[in-house]
């Protein structure tokens, strides 16, 4: 069952859970208007890959929101926010651990022959395919500057 198959189906399911399924059922309607927006600006029918890619992008403007609404103190938004998240990471691909991208990054440091930090383009571009949809591309990002010594 494809991605696109599992989202139709949840969605079913939520819908016939009333009360209980409201947010799940939001969030699902929420996505699947997502990805049918990027098909239709891409002019193509995506693949599990494309929906991921999707998916990931949606959790990662609620995490920006998360850290915007925390400093406006407005927790009731927080709340609902990380419900959503939670909902959305059903459907990506299992998050890898710090530990894991730590291990990566120093995998891909080595492998490019980084030297520094002017060198963090160089494994971004080589590490960020390996962590697509598995990792926020933030903490990637920060632990890569972090063993580049930057």
């Amino acid at each position: 069952m494809s991605l696109k198959e599992r989202l139709v189906e949840d969605m079913k399911v939520a819908m016939k859970a009333k009360e209980e399924g409201k947010v799940r059922l939001s969030v699902i309607r929420m996505a699947r208007a997502a990805i049918k927006n990027a098909e239709i600006d891409k002019q193509v029918e995506f693949n599990d890959e494309q929906v991921i890619e999707v998916l990931a992008k949606e959790v990662k403007m609620r995490r920006d929101s998360i850290e915007e609404f925390s400093k406006a103190n407005r927790p009731d938004t927080v709340k609902a926010l990380e419900k959503e998240i939670s909902v959305l990471m059903e459907y990506l691909p299992q998050q890898l651990s710090e530990g894991e991208i730590r291990q990566l990054a120093q995998e891909t440091i080595t492998e490019v022959g980084a030297q520094g930090p002017k060198d963090l383009g160089k494994v971004m571009g080589k590490i960020t395919p390996k962590t697509k949809g598995r990792a926020d591309g933030k903490l990637v990002n920060q632990i890569v500057r972090e063993l580049l010594g930057s």
